[in-house]
């Protein structure tokens, strides 16, 4: 099971898609969406070998996928896509990640971008007291009993609902309507929810963050009142995951897989991708406690949503927010498409990368179905953010997927030597933006100079047809851990 270098060459297939040619024990080809400018900067990048790395394994169908936010991560590139057949194919951590269900909620206000600005700082400091955020970051007095935290592990976001944390309304506008059925808390070990009792309703560290913004353009208009966004509306963006809870998980099972691997015969390109077949004990139990883990990522946000709306309500009289929609980043779930032309059941994996589901699918709130699924896109804190719509080519393609959002360019160690000597804050403060974090060493690794432009990465989806530009989110204050 030694790592293999993969031969990587490239050949365009049109402005916005690049082939990795099947070589070697690749099954299928890779694909990667980007521009022309911005391939030149993946040529030579370790994400391209992992996309080819990840063709190799059993059962994967169509291709191994990337989107124009790759980068490098654990096994597959953040930004990947793989599905691989119900029958046939492996169940992969690398495949989701450690942040089991990292995603983003956005919420829409009754406020206008002036009502904030008056009240800026007292907003920031009330929403930085409000939600715990940093290394670690935990609830002093809100710590769940073992029997609760089970019971977010098996409910998600209903969980937090039945228990005064939002409404039922919030639910219907959530993927998966904020639960996941195939979840088995007990497959979760003592550690992990250890780690994740007092953490519900966190924000923790990295580039997660709550965010205050205004809709500065709109590009569609239908779509864009069909989902209550409005020139000057202020929105919040959440951007978190499951925490240590899910990154237990991870850790708990990378050695099973990896015994599990040697035991069915599977060759690695890369120990990093270690995996299991989804109809083995291995798969089934990985797939059971990662899905647990991804209802605690949904009890989470939704734990975080009434505590921002609590925060606005005491900076604003009479302010509201609901949920506009909330989408999974790093998850692995069973999905039906047409492959080859029949109907087939298949376990997508996708990492740093969004469900993007067409007009008319069953599995979008129907409110947005005329439009298509909603697609929440973060950028860096100090340009902007996007929401976009999925589309029926994006269905046929990628299996109804697209970007997560900009994609490092930096390591944090290149971004923190890149700040050095300058001030962040007064910067940020100049483009309009306060900022309350945890400590500035946080602030120096997500410096918007770390990220791709947001812009040239949604461009691109867009013009491959895979979603459909509906608003664009300027960022007004941020906390982050």
């Amino acid at each position: 099971m030694s790592r293999q270098k993969t031969p990587i060459r490239l050949e365009r297939i049109d402005d916005c898609r690049w082939r990795l040619p099947r070589t070697g024990g690749m099954r299928v080809d890779g694909i990667v969406y980007s521009s022309p400018e911005m391939i030149e900067d993946l040529r030579g990048d370790p994400a391209l070998e992992q996309v080819a790395n990840v063709a190799h394994l059993p059962g994967i169908v169509g291709a191994s996928l990337a989107m124009p936010d790759i980068h490098w991560g654990y096994g597959f590139p953040i930004g990947g896509v793989a599905a691989f057949d119900a029958d046939h194919g492996v169940i992969s951590p690398g495949g989701v990640g450690y942040d089991i269900n990292c995603g983003v909620r956005l919420l829409r206000t009754n406020l206008a971008r002036e009502d904030v600005e008056s009240r800026r700082d007292r907003l920031v400091e009330d929403l930085f007291r409000t939600i715990p955020t940093g290394v670690g970051a935990a609830h002093r007095r809100f710590r769940l009993a073992p029997k609760d935290i089970r019971g977010v592990l098996a409910g998600g976001a209903r969980w937090a609902v039945e228990r005064g944390w939002g409404s039922t309304g919030d639910l219907e506008m959530l993927e998966e309507s904020g639960c996941i059925e195939a979840a088995r808390p007990e497959l979760v070990s003592a550690r992990a929810l250890e780690r994740g009792r007092a953490q519900l309703g966190t924000l923790g560290s990295g580039n997660h963050f709550a965010e205050v913004q205004f809709v500065d353009q709109v590009l569609d208009e239908k779509a864009a009142a069909a989902l209550g966004l409005a020139l000057g509306r202020v929105t919040v963006t959440l951007h978190t995951g499951s925490r240590g809870l899910g990154h237990q998980v991870c850790t708990d099972y990378l050695k099973s897989m990896l015994e599990a691997a040697s035991r069915h015969g599977i060759r690695l390109p890369d120990r990093q991708l270690c995996c299991a077949p989804l109809s083995s004990d291995a798969g089934r139990s990985y797939l059971g406690a990662m899905s647990a883990a991804a209802n605690f990522a949904f009890g989470n946000r939704q734990v975080m949503t009434e505590l921002t709306r609590r925060s606005l309500e005491r900076v604003f009289a009479g302010a509201e927010a609901h949920v506009v929609y909330d989408v999974c980043h790093n998850i692995a779930k069973f999905e039906t498409f047409e492959i080859d032309g029949r109907r087939r059941r298949v376990c997508v994996h996708r990492k740093g990368a969004t469900r993007a589901y067409p007009p008319g699918h069953e599995a979008t709130p129907a409110p947005y179905r005329d439009f298509g699924q909603p697609v929440l896109i973060p950028g860096d804190m100090g340009r902007y953010s996007f929401v976009l719509v999925g589309t029926e080519l994006a269905y046929r393609q990628t299996f109804g997927s697209t970007c997560h959002g900009a994609g490092r360019r930096l390591s944090r160690k290149k971004a923190k030597q890149a700040a050095r000597g300058r001030d962040l804050l007064g910067e940020l403060a100049e483009r309009g933006v306060a900022i309350r974090a945890a400590g500035m060493g946080t602030v120096a690794e997500e410096m918007p100079e770390a990220y791709k432009d947001v812009a040239e990465v949604v461009a691109v989806v867009a013009a491959a047809g895979l979603s459909k530009i509906v608003a664009r989110l300027r960022p007004l204050a941020v906390i982050k851990g």
